[in-house]
């Protein structure tokens, strides 16, 4: 795979809102939990991660969503179900918005990301340390919007997950180097972001 994947369409069919999970407890004690075996069941919003999504929803500026599809991470469910109460919608959960795979560097201190992420500047199909690379989950998470964009028209789809894969995808929807997904502006938990129509 190279450093770019295929630029998106010229004409989107559908509106989509990327959002960031809320704080979680993952983030309060400063560690990696990017596998099943620790995020769908633990490490969830933390008590700020909660005020987040309670002032998001409140004050909701973007579009109102059709569709909801989350990452199923407890930290992301638990942020999809916030906004689909306030919208009375379903939600749908989708394992391709999972965490970017962390490799051996699971359950450790967070302050390891930046370590990956000089590797992902040289290669962004590295696998060092056992980490998913940028570019399978650039391919991962694009192959979600190409799946929505045959199924839906005129739709405004919430999609609720972490921020490397969320940075990752921003930066191929943009048909940017994948390697460059750090210059991306970082996003913050409980953020939105719009793109599409």
């Amino acid at each position: 795979m190279s450093n770019t994947l295929p630029r998106p369409p010229t004409t989107w069919r559908n509106r989509y809102l990327l959002m960031r999970h809320g704080h979680s407890q993952a983030n309060q004690q400063g560690l990696i939990i990017s596998y099943p075996d620790n995020g769908l069941h633990a490490f969830g919003l933390s008590a700020l991660g909660q005020a987040q999504l309670d002032e998001v929803v409140a004050g909701w500026s973007w579009p109102a969503p059709t569709h909801i599809l989350h990452s199923d991470f407890r930290r992301t469910r638990e942020t999809a179900e916030r906004v689909a109460r306030h919208f009375d919608l379903a939600m749908t959960p989708e394992p391709r918005l999972r965490e970017r795979g962390f490799g051996s560097l699971e359950r450790q201190a967070d302050s390891h990301y930046p370590r990956v992420w000089a590797l992902d500047a040289e290669d962004p199909q590295h696998g060092e340390y056992g980490v998913e690379s940028v570019a399978s989950v650039a391919a991962r998470l694009q192959a979600v919007i190409d799946e929505l964009e045959e199924a839906h028209r005129d739709a405004t789809i919430l999609l609720v997950s972490h921020g490397d894969p969320l940075q990752i995808l921003l930066t191929a929807l943009g048909g940017r180097a994948l390697s460059q997904h750090r210059q991306q502006t970082p996003l913050m938990p409980a953020s939105v972001t719009q793109v599409g129509r």
